[in-house]
């Protein structure tokens, strides 16, 4: 007989990742997915352990609904549909609310979409993925797990912007994002270095969304990203901070629209901007254009501008995480980030870091530097599991 199965979803604009956990105490892994390009040809490929069960194209099949129609038939084809007792989402925004793993019930929804304007390039895609697990999976609880929830516990120093304070009172704050990622890093720092989890640390989270968190003891105490997912270093499409006042002139000198704009600063700006050429790094870095790697000297210099800034929040700094695509990949960004940090008593081990090692600091080094692979799935399942019963069923509605 089929066990209780719990099926996590991470639905975007370009990617759409899943996987399926057993209810058990310990959540064991049992598949996992992705589909990429979903704005060309979209490729499946899917995994359990080390067996690779599929990698299709679908040439045929174009936009979020049909990709996800599709995966879920070939998860039910391949016997993996069945089971499923819960469908655990990674929502980016939960707002002023939503803190904890909480059932998607119609009002929870609607707030949620609400918040749509805060991350255009997340939010309305995760809940249109929500609509159809719910269409396909109706018996299986919905559960949403938030990206801004690792965040939620900062000092209120550094949540604050300096605006009126009726503003602030209507959710004006730096809320911060990539949590399901830094709260596995922390969980895997915890495991690794006891209760203070790596002490005074910085996790580099270098994806095509770029941002920096400072943590203490696991805790997260300041990170980069803040209102919005624009804020922080370059990324690959986005601006990363700016000065307000350019959109001020963007508006009132160029006469550009609010749905313009916001084009700009979310699909044409970060390293694609810059380079004119990509926002891809495998292929900035393989380039000999100038703009190409003033491009990769910009965003080097606002990370390692940003580590300087989180150190100082933190009091000093203990240990360097590298993480996402680009932390875990791309050993030249590494190593030209940790050379720029060289003030901090950080010393890079170059054949480890070119190795893609583990640990990539010198033994003479005052900072432990780590490339620590993300799990985000994981952290969505622990978090619907944590609202199961031992049968599978809800144990109590968790209060929004």
């Amino acid at each position: 007989m089929t066990g209780r199965r719990l099926l996590t979803l991470n639905a975007g604009s370009s990617s759409l990742k899943f996987a399926i956990y057993e209810v058990e105490a310990n959540t064991p892994l049992l598949l996992s997915g992705q589909v990429s390009g979903l704005g060309g040809a979209p490729h499946l490929k899917v995994n359990a352990g080390p067996a690779r069960l599929a990698a299709e194209t679908w040439t045929d099949t174009q936009g979020l609904e049909a990709v996800l129609a599709r995966t879920f038939g070939w998860l039910d084809g391949a016997g993996w549909g069945e089971g499923v007792v819960a469908v655990g989402h990674r929502i980016v925004h939960g707002g002023l609310h939503f803190h904890e793993p909480t059932v998607l019930t119609g009002t929870v929804l609607k707030g949620l979409e609400a918040l749509a304007p805060l991350a255009p390039l997340h939010q309305a895609f995760n809940l249109r993925g929500v609509a159809m697990a719910a269409a396909h999976f109706p018996d299986a609880l919905q559960v949403g797990v938030f990206d801004t929830a690792f965040h939620a516990g900062q000092p209120e120093v550094a949540r604050l912007y300096a605006l009126p304070r009726d503003l602030i009172a209507e959710g004006l704050l730096a809320y911060g994002f990539h949590g399901l990622s830094y709260e596995y890093i922390a969980s895997v720092l915890r495991g690794q270095e006891g209760p203070a989890a790596g002490g005074r640390t910085i996790v580099c989270h270098l994806g095509s969304g770029v941002s920096l968190c400072a943590l203490s003891e696991g805790k997260s105490v300041a990170t980069t990203m803040g209102f919005s997912a624009l804020e922080g270093p370059p990324m690959s499409t986005r601006s990363g901070s700016l000065d307000p006042g350019i959109v001020l002139h963007l508006m009132q000198a160029k006469g550009m629209s609010v749905e313009a704009i916001t084009d700009l600063l979310y699909n044409r700006s970060g390293l694609l901007g810059l380079s004119g050429l990509s926002g891809d790094m495998v292929t900035l870095l393989e380039s000999a254009l100038p703009d190409a790697r003033q491009a990769l000297d910009v965003y080097v210099y606002r990370i390692a501008r940003q580590i300087g800034s989180l150190a100082a929040a933190l009091g000093g700094l203990d240990t360097l995480v590298f993480t996402a695509g680009v932390g875990e990949n791309a050993a030249p960004i590494r190593a030209r980030i940790l050379e720029q940090c060289g003030w901090l008593g950080v010393r890079l081990d170059e054949a480890a870091n070119a190795a893609g090692a583990r640990r990539i600091n010198l033994p003479q080094s005052a900072v432990m530097a780590l490339v620590i692979p993300t799990d985000e799935q994981v952290i969505i399942a622990r978090g619907v599991a944590g609202l199961l019963d031992p049968s599978g069923a809800l144990d109590e509605t968790p209060t929004a």
